[in-house]
């Protein structure tokens, strides 16, 4: 859990204080005469289960820690909590692991809390107790629900990623599932109004709606994002490279210049006498230098020096493309061979052309 900062968002307030107020009858009718205080009570009844919420996301974020990847933080907010993992799980297996130990933790928070209440406690210690109880328990069962974007989503995921083989199928059977999740909660005020014959109220159905919001959402995005991610393997930085020539870097400009046009190539790479690659020419600065001056100035001089990052292999493709052009933002990137010797140039206007042309098809 080192580094993993931890977010409480606005929205929690809100609940915490629907909650205080749902909670005050109860807290009256345990507690009389408590005046006030009864909020405080409901208050800090909230306060713990957001606590035990909070230790639901630290066991995503621990098992997430121990496979190997970057727990960037954790929200705690009015539906509950996240985590945002940077990086996606390398197996099934990780991301069972991953997706299933939060509902077991709510599990065990809720039982301790059930155990605890055969030591006949009173009062408010009972009521907070049992609403731990309860509520653990519940939000265990519901995170198990297989629908993206609750765990028991990614535990889908990881079955059938298991047994295809295909993350992104995976993905994309879970987040339907979350659809239909998404749809089952909509209807299900009308549902238990038709069973049991009692009117639900406008909050039942406006908290129906925000359930099924969230699932919906949730799940369409993790959907388009497996498509999308699917088409990167077409992504292949060979594929996308423009042709460039290595000159020396004190080569002067209007040679460099005249090489390129023999070998019809789209950039000009300096290197140094040792033969390393070391900068870039600028067409912007190329252009700006007059013709008659191109003879006598080194290429060196309209050139950008190439820095960690704006180097890649050649045989990049798919999300390793994507990875390393994210680590170093910028307009193009020189390709080399295993070697060492140039390949070609790499323009990030290519890529965003070629994958927008793969999503749309």
């Amino acid at each position: 859990m080192a580094g993993v900062a931890v977010y409480v968002r606005a929205s929690w307030v809100v609940i915490a204080v629907v909650i205080a107020i749902l909670l005050e009858p109860r807290v009256e009718h345990v507690q009389p005469g408590l005046g006030a205080w009864k909020y405080v009570a409901g208050f800090v009844f909230a306060g713990l289960l957001y606590s035990s919420i909070l230790l639901h996301e630290m066991s995503h974020a621990v098992v997430a820690q121990r496979v190997g990847l970057r727990v960037r933080s954790i929200s705690l907010h009015f539906l509950g909590g996240s985590t945002e993992i940077e990086g996606e799980s390398r197996t099934a297996a990780e991301e069972f692991k991953i997706a299933v130990v939060g509902p077991l933790t709510s599990f065990a928070v809720g039982l301790a809390a059930l155990g605890l209440l055969f030591l006949d406690p009173s009062g408010l210690t009972r009521l907070a107790l049992e609403g731990i109880a309860g509520a653990n328990l519940v939000i265990g069962v519901l995170n198990l629900v297989p629908g993206l974007p609750l765990d028991g989503g990614r535990v889908l995921k990881s079955a059938v990623w298991q047994v295809s083989g295909n993350m992104h199928r995976g993905t994309i059977v879970a987040a339907w599932g979350g659809r239909v999740v998404g749809l089952l909660a909509l209807l299900w005020p009308f549902v238990a109004e038709r069973i049991t014959g009692v009117e639900q109220s406008t909050y039942s159905y406006l908290f129906a709606f925000m359930i099924a919001a969230f699932l919906w959402t949730g799940a369409t995005a993790s959907m388009m994002n497996a498509r999308l991610r699917i088409r990167l393997p077409s992504l292949q930085a060979r594929r996308l490279a423009r042709r460039a020539v290595a000159v020396p870097d004190d080569l002067s400009v209007s040679e460099a210049v005249r090489r390129a046009q023999e070998a019809a190539a789209g950039g000009i790479v300096a290197q140094a006498g040792s033969g390393a690659l070391v900068s870039i020419v600028n067409e912007a600065a190329l252009l700006a230098l007059p013709e008659d001056r191109r003879p006598w100035v080194p290429v060196s001089s309209v050139a950008r020096t190439l820095t960690d990052g704006l180097v890649l292999p050649a045989d990049l493709g798919g999300e390793d493309l994507i990875r390393a052009m994210s680590r170093t933002p910028a307009a193009e990137y020189v390709l080399v061979e295993p070697d060492g010797s140039l390949y070609g140039l790499l323009v990030t206007a290519d890529v965003d052309e070629a994958f927008e042309a793969g999503a749309g098809r």
